[in-house]
């Protein structure tokens, strides 16, 4: 499965768009849609075509580690909502969270519970409940 052309917008509307690099929250050298690299120097501009390629290569990751981790057919909302989480969180989070551990038990609203879970740090919070209310297919659209 890969991530709609809405889920796209939702993610890039949560993380936000730079073309110039600064430094992220935790101090990563970041550019884009929140594609990092330690070789970025911050006040380096990108093209938007360099940045809609990078951001493409990034999704991919985060498509595949849900797709080996996933045992169960999911909506497509769903399955959006989960890259999203994701690409925040990190693809490592696919094969070990307790999110995905109930997703592929099908106890969707358990796992729609979990996203509350993830609102660190804080200022993520309505982030996370915009995947939550995404996974759980009712219409949230939230910026971060």
């Amino acid at each position: 499965m890969k991530i709609s052309d809405q889920g796209i917008a939702l993610l890039i509307e949560r993380e936000g768009k730079r073309n110039t690099v600064y430094l992220d929250t935790e101090g990563y050298p970041t550019v884009g849609v929140g594609h990092m690299d330690p070789t970025l120097v911050v006040g380096d501009v990108w093209t938007d075509e360099q940045v809609e390629e990078a951001f493409r290569k990034d999704i991919e990751r985060f498509e595949k580690a849900l797709n080996d981790n996933l045992t169960v057919d999911l909506q497509h909302y769903q399955y959006d909502a989960l890259v999203s989480w994701l690409f925040n969180v990190g693809p490592g989070w696919a094969s070990v969270s307790t999110l995905m551990r109930l997703i592929n038990k099908k106890e969707f609203e358990k796992a729609a519970a979990e996203f509350n879970k993830w609102r660190i740090p804080p200022q993520i919070i309505t982030r996370r409940n915009g995947e939550r209310e995404q996974f759980a297919g009712r219409k949230f659209v939230a910026r971060c």
